[in-house]
């Protein structure tokens, strides 16, 4: 998949911007706050129908302005034509198009254009709550298995309603509360099975890429937890009930899973300097867009890659340059303040590429001898 063109209008600080863009590798250069990030985050929005940071769309609107307007023409692997728009005015509720026909339902359209991407906020993973894991596999796996969302929706919808149940001064009704506890099981399992297969099969990927970015100094490795380990879901669901109760909200369920990150046999949270943890992350989401690329219909995913040198010594910043410039990968957008990592990019690709200069959310293209 490759996006050939971008046009944005009143997206976060960006008023307006046509972007015609590089089949390979578009680098974007600027100081922090002028506007990379927000570009990227464009793209994300095309992919995934909302924002990678804001989860109201009111809140990617422009300041003073009362819509916002985002297309892309895309070209799958095959040569089909796609062109996605999706507008909002201030107020009223979204609208996301393909191909000029509006989508019933939004989760229709997720997974069309596969997409990866790694940026600072991704330190969540390793420092955040186990919402940030679940979400991490949700996203990759509700990319490439269509019913996937549908039925983590409907988990998490019952899920709702028991704890509505368990909230109740009174008594709840015993056949209700029956009746959406084998729900939540019957659900639960399905979206157990398919995080399991997903983290085994990611698993000796991601540890490859991190041995390939460290020069293997370091050990790590990924272990899925959930409550479907531990038996029968069913029972697991009820055998807290009245714990439960006592709670006000369900103790037991997929919606607790969680993945253990480890270095050298400890938590990363615990043990990984910030070279350390940001390898990790980015080796993380470089397996995601090895697994995405033999899932996702065919379709090479987009690669979108903000400010990831930081922190970095030059050493794991050489391998990850070896890593993105190689046959690998696709359509590639990087963002970065310093020019010498992104020469050294472009250098070692040896392929077709465009140079932006952002600047207070205005987005030009540059020749090779900007500076």
């Amino acid at each position: 998949m490759r996006l050939d063109k971008l046009s944005i209008i009143n997206y976060k600080n960006i008023q307006a911007s046509t972007l015609n863009l590089s089949p390979k590798m578009n680098c974007f250069i600027g100081h922090n706050g002028e506007g990379k990030t927000n570009l990227l985050d464009a793209i994300y929005y095309l992919s995934f129908c909302k924002s990678a940071f804001n989860p109201k769309d009111s809140e990617v609107m422009r300041h003073e302005s009362d819509f916002f307007v985002l297309e892309g023409n895309y070209q799958t692997d095959s040569g089909d034509a796609e062109q996605i728009y999706s507008s909002m005015k201030r107020g009223t509720k979204k609208h996301f198009k393909r191909n000029k026909k509006e989508y019933k339902k939004l989760s229709e359209h997720i997974g069309l254009i596969p997409l990866t991407f790694v940026s600072p906020s991704d330190s969540s993973l390793i420092e955040g709550g186990s919402e940030e894991r679940r979400k991490l596999m949700d996203v990759v796996i509700s990319q490439y298995d269509r019913l996937y969302i549908e039925t983590l929706t409907r988990y998490n919808k019952t899920l709702q309603q028991r704890n509505s149940l368990l909230k109740q001064e009174e008594e709840p009704d015993q056949t209700l509360m029956e009746l959406l506890e084998m729900q939540m099981a019957e659900f639960g399992e399905q979206i157990y099975r398919k995080r399991e297969d997903f983290v085994k099969e990611l698993t000796p990927v991601f540890q490859e890429i991190y041995q390939t970015i460290s020069k293997d100094r370091e050990q790590v490795s990924l272990e899925y937890v959930s409550h479907g380990q531990r038996g029968d879901l069913l029972n697991v669901i009820q055998r807290d009930r009245t714990k439960d109760r006592i709670m006000g909200y369900s103790l037991h369920g997929i919606h607790k899973d969680d993945l253990l990150m480890m270095l050298g046999g400890y938590p990363m949270k615990r043990e990984g300097s910030q070279g350390q943890n940001k390898t990790f992350v980015l080796a993380l989401k470089l397996a995601q867009f090895n697994f995405l690329k033999r899932t996702a219909g065919n379709n090479t995913p987009l690669l979108l890659l903000d400010d990831i040198f930081d922190k970095l010594d030059a050493d794991r910043v050489e391998q990850i340059i070896k890593l993105v410039s190689g046959k690998n990968f696709g359509q590639i957008f990087i963002t970065d303040t310093n020019r010498d990592h992104l020469d050294r990019i472009l250098h070692s690709c040896d392929s077709d590429y465009k140079l932006f200069a952002v600047k207070n959310g205005e987005i030009t293209e540059k020749n090779q001898d900007y500076v």
